[in-house]
C-alpha cells in the first residue's frame, strides 16, 4: 500500500474558465485521488452555492449582503474546521474567499481580508489553481454555454469577467497559499486535470507529512 493521496486544491477563477467541470474530473482522476475500482462519495464543495436566499440564482458566501457578513464569515470558518478535522481527506473547492474577495471589490470598492483563513488553510497543504482565458476568448466561449446555461443574461456582459479575472489574479499573487495558473484556452478538461496533476506531483501537493 502506497502513500494516502488526500490533496486539496482550490479552484478560483472568473465565469467560463471550466472550473466546475475540471473540479469533477479531478475528484475522479487516478494521479490526483488515486484508481477508483468503484464509485464512491468524493467531496466536492463551492462558495457559489447561494443558500442565503429562498431563489434560485441568489446570495451565498461570495455574493452576500453587507448584513450578512458574519453569516458569511461563520461559512468560512465552518469550512475551515472541517478541513481541520478531516485532514487526511482530498478536498477539491470550486470558487472560496478569492472570488468573495473580488466580487465584493467590484460591487462594493470593498476589500475583504481572508489571511485569517489562508493561515488555517496553509498546514492543511491547501494550494490554488487559478483557471484563466485569454480576452478574445471569452466571446466564443459564451456561445457555447449559453447553449446550457439557465440563465443566459448572466453572460451579456463579458468585460465583467474579464475585470473579475485581472482582480483574481492579483489576490491570487498575494495569497499565503501556494498557486498555478492555468490557461485553458484551446485546452480540454483531460489536459488540464494532467497538467494539474504534474504541478501537485511536483510541488508535494499530493500527500500530508
Amino acid at each position: 500500500m502506497g502513500r494516502k493521496l488526500c490533496p486539496k486544491l482550490i479552484l478560483e477563477g472568473t465565469r467560463l474558465t471550466f472550473k466546475t467541470d475540471i473540479a469533477f474530473a479531478l475528484n475522479e482522476h487516478p494521479r490526483i485521488v488515486g484508481p477508483k475500482k468503484y464509485r464512491y462519495h468524493s467531496p466536492v464543495i463551492s462558495a457559489e452555492w447561494c443558500g442565503f436566499t429562498n431563489f434560485p440564482w441568489g446570495r451565498g458566501p461570495i455574493n452576500f449582503a453587507p448584513e450578512e457578513e458574519q453569516q458569511a464569515m461563520e461559512v468560512y470558518a465552518t469550512w475551515a474546521r472541517l478541513f481541520e478535522l478531516l485532514p487526511y481527506y482530498s478536498w477539491i473547492v470550486d470558487r472560496f474567499h478569492l472570488s468573495a474577495i473580488a466580487h465584493h471589490m467590484q460591487a462594493r470598492n470593498h476589500k475583504y481580508d481572508f489571511r485569517w483563513l489562508e493561515e488555517r488553510l496553509k498546514p492543511l497543504n491547501f494550494r490554488i489553481v487559478f483557471l484563466t482565458r485569454t480576452p478574445e476568448s471569452f466571446a466564443e466561449a459564451r456561445l457555447e454555454r449559453l447553449k446550457v446555461s439557465g440563465k443566459p443574461s448572466q453572460y451579456d456582459d463579458l468585460s465583467v469577467f474579464m475585470k473579475e479575472q485581472e482582480l483574481i489574479r492579483g489576490l491570487v499573487k498575494e495569497s499565503l497559499l501556494p498557486s498555478f495558473e492555468l490557461d485553458m484556452t484551446g485546452k480540454n478538461i483531460s489536459q488540464a486535470c494532467d497538467k494539474i496533476a504534474d504541478w501537485m506531483e511536483a510541488t508535494g501537493g499530493l500527500f500530508m507529512d
